[in-house]
């Protein structure tokens, strides 16, 4: 009995350490409040896909929250007022509409097109300042208020080459290639001597699987992976850090910031990443950090 005990044991260790071995793929059973480890910070809770009171179009993580703003007394137009955008549109207009705000400083988010809650909030603070009536929709004198008091949006202003605002460098980026991964800003930047040469929105592990913070080096490449221990698809991967890699993630692709990796740098943009991966040489440094 006591040698059926240690042989139990044994093989309780040994399975332990196998799933420590390598690579990761993404966690299907996280809750969106864990998802992430980026979540504990104030700045990642800030982003688009971090929390139900969002403005992404529907499909995307919980725009309920945003339409059933609309509802709301203090977000209702008067109806003698004509409405040129309101709560739910999901149009081009709407996204010039929050470029515009994002260049007054009232919004921090990149536009998506979809007018939810952040961006009625946004309209209300200007109608507010602006001696309008703050019903949180769009009519025609807050619509020549909001133009003449900002400039018309550059295709990057309207669509951004990430959802989420890059932060200023790590000084450990400035030299050389580097992957530059911000775990608070949930970005990776590629850099050439201080110069940011292209971003992406990236995903990292959960509290139970951390994506390890520091400085490495890609030691080595596969365009087509699968994990050994997940087998999940691993396309473009970067390793940087035993079985840690940045590599793309069709689950953070469909499901945003709602899941999280096994601790590898996940990415949604194949393009981008498949562009970058053809860039990135065995032996360019990553730093990933806060």
């Amino acid at each position: 009995m006591q040698r059926q005990r240690v042989i139990i044991r044994t093989l309780g260790v040994a399975t332990a350490v196998a799933l420590a071995a390598t690579a990761c793929g993404p966690q299907t059973t996280e809750s969106a409040g864990s998802a992430s480890s980026a979540s504990s910070s104030p700045t990642a809770g800030a982003s688009p896909e971090a929390s139900p009171t969002t403005d992404n179009k529907p499909g995307e993580p919980s725009p309920s929250a945003s339409a059933s703003a609309s509802a709301s007394p203090s977000a209702s137009p008067s109806p003698s007022v004509k409405q040129i955008m309101a709560n739910g549109d999901d149009t081009d207009q709407v996204r010039e509409l929050q470029a515009r705000l994002r260049q007054l400083k009232l919004m921090s988010v990149a536009p998506t097109g979809f007018y939810g809650s952040k961006t009625t909030a946004a309209v209300k603070s200007f109608q507010s300042k602006n001696g309008l009536n703050a019903t949180g929709s769009v009519d025609e004198a807050t619509w020549k208020k909001i133009q003449s008091a900002s400039k018309k949006p550059t295709a990057d202003e309207l669509r951004p080459p990430t959802v989420n605002e890059v932060d200023a460098p790590d000084p450990r980026c400035m030299e050389g290639r580097v992957m530059c991964i911000s775990k608070e800003s949930r970005t990776l930047a590629w850099m050439i001597d201080g110069k940011v040469m292209s971003t992406m929105d990236v995903r990292f592990g959960s509290e139970n699987t951390p994506t390890r913070e520091g400085v490495f080096k890609v030691d080595r490449k596969e365009k087509d992976w699968t994990s050994t221990l997940y087998h999940t698809a691993m396309p473009y991967s970067m390793f940087f850090s035993g079985g840690q890699a940045v590599h793309y993630s069709a689950d953070f692709a469909a499901r945003g910031y709602n899941g999280a990796s096994h601790g590898c740098v996940n990415v949604r943009d194949k393009g981008k990443l498949s562009a970058l991966f053809g860039q990135v040489n065995v032996g360019d440094k990553v730093v990933v950090y806060w």
